[in-house]
C-alpha cells in the first residue's frame, strides 16, 4: 500500500482530465437529447445568443481571415511558384489551404476566444452566486435553458463564419496574386477547377462540429467553476486552452478520414 500511494498521487492528473472528459460526454449526451425532447423553452435565448456571437465575432473573424490567407498561403505560395513559373496555380493551393483547413481552424479560434470566453464567464458567475442551484430548485433545467441555445447557437454560427471566412480567404488569395503583379483570372479558373461540393460540405459540417465542441467546453467549465472571481478567470483560461486543443485533435481525424474516404482531392488540377 505504501508503494501504491505515491503511484496515486502521480495519475491523480489524469484521472482528473479523464474525469472531466466523462463528465462532458455527459453533458453532450444530456444536450442533444434535451435539445430534441419537447418543450422547446429556448427560443429567445438562442436568438440572443446567436446575435451576441455573430456582433463580436464577424469582424475579428473577417479580418484575420484576410490577412492569414493573405500572409501565409498567398505571398509565400506565390513567391514559390513564381519561381517555377506557375503563380496561375495559387487557386488551387487555396482550395486546400484556405477551404480545407484555415477557414474552419480560423472560425475556431476566434468563437472560441471570443464567444466562447463570454459564454464560460457568464455560467461561471452564476454558477458563483449559486443562480444555477437556485434553477434547479425551482424545477428550470439549466442545461436545456442555458447550455442548448448555447450549443446550438455556437453551431449555426460557426458555420455561417465558415462561408465569410472562406469568401474573404479568397479576396487574401486574390490581394496576393494582384501584388505580384498578375491576373485575378487564372487564379479564380485554378481555385474553382479544384474546388469540389465535398471540400464544401466537409468544410461546412467541420466548422458546426467546431462550435459544438466549443459550446459543450465552455458551458462545462463555467457551469463547474469554483473559487470567486479567481476560479472564473481560470474556468475561461482552462476553456480556451481545452477547445483549441480538442478542435486540433478533431480536426486531424476528421480530415485524414475524409482523404481516405476520397482520395481524389488530394489531387491538384
Amino acid at each position: 500500500m505504501a508503494a501504491a500511494h505515491p503511484l496515486a498521487r502521480r495519475l491523480a492528473p489524469l484521472r482528473g482530465v479523464l474525469d472531466e472528459a466523462g463528465d462532458m460526454m455527459i453533458l453532450t449526451g444530456k444536450t442533444i437529447v434535451s435539445a430534441v425532447r419537447s418543450p422547446h423553452p429556448y427560443g429567445g435565448e438562442l436568438v440572443t445568443q446567436f446575435l451576441f456571437a455573430l456582433r463580436l465575432c464577424w469582424l475579428p473573424l473577417s479580418v484575420t481571415a484576410v490577412t492569414i490567407s493573405y500572409a501565409a498561403p498567398g505571398v509565400q505560395g506565390a513567391n514559390f511558384l513564381e519561381i517555377l513559373g506557375a503563380l496561375d496555380r495559387l487557386g488551387g493551393i487555396f482550395v486546400v489551404a484556405v477551404i480545407r483547413e484555415f477557414s474552419p481552424l480560423v472560425c475556431s479560434i476566434i468563437v472560441s476566444g471570443v464567444a466562447g470566453t463570454a459564454i464560460t464567464a457568464d455560467l461561471g458567475a452564476r454558477k458563483i452566486r449559486e443562480e444555477l442551484d437556485a434553477l434547479q430548485v425551482l424545477g428550470v433545467d439549466p442545461v436545456k435553458n442555458l447550455v442548448v441555445p448555447r450549443f446550438l447557437a455556437l453551431m449555426i454560427v460557426t458555420a455561417l463564419f465558415d462561408v465569410f471566412a472562406i469568401f474573404f480567404g479568397v479576396c487574401g488569395g486574390l490581394l496576393a496574386t494582384v501584388a505580384h503583379h498578375a491576373s485575378a483570372g487564372p487564379f479564380l479558373v485554378t481555385f474553382f477547377d479544384n474546388a469540389s461540393t465535398t471540400e464544401i460540405w466537409a468544410s461546412l459540417v467541420k466548422c458546426t462540429l467546431f462550435g459544438a465542441i466549443t459550446a459543450i467546453v465552455c458551458c462545462y467549465k463555467g457551469m463547474t467553476a469554483s473559487g470567486g472571481a479567481e476560479g472564473v478567470g481560470r474556468a475561461v483560461n482552462q476553456a480556451v486552452v481545452m477547445t483549441l486543443l480538442l478542435v486540433a485533435s478533431f480536426n486531424y481525424i476528421f480530415t485524414q478520414t475524409v482523404l481516405a474516404t476520397h482520395p481524389e482531392m488530394t489531387v491538384l488540377r
